[in-house]
């Protein structure tokens, strides 16, 4: 089975995505180099973003730059 994501949300300096079958993943946009688009980007860019189809990849258009779902699935292990 493959995670897909459902939404979005920024708490303090932690990028957090909630999966459709209920649990949330969290990575540091300060510790994580990948998440550096995130941390450095103004807050309305950062409210902008997108569900990638059936929910690999959350993409945030005015930054042209994502994450995908099992990127950060690996950053938990």
């Amino acid at each position: 089975m493959t995670a897909a994501a459902r939404n979005v949300r920024f708490v303090i300096d932690e990028l957090i995505v909630v999966l459709e079958d209920g649990r949330e993943v969290s990575a540091s946009m300060t510790d994580t180099p990948w998440l550096r688009f995130l941390r450095d980007a103004p807050d309305e860019a950062r409210a902008h973003w997108t569900i990638e189809p059936h929910g690999f990849a959350v993409y945030w258009p005015d930054l042209d730059d994502g994450v995908e779902v099992c990127h950060l699935l690996d950053s938990q292990r």
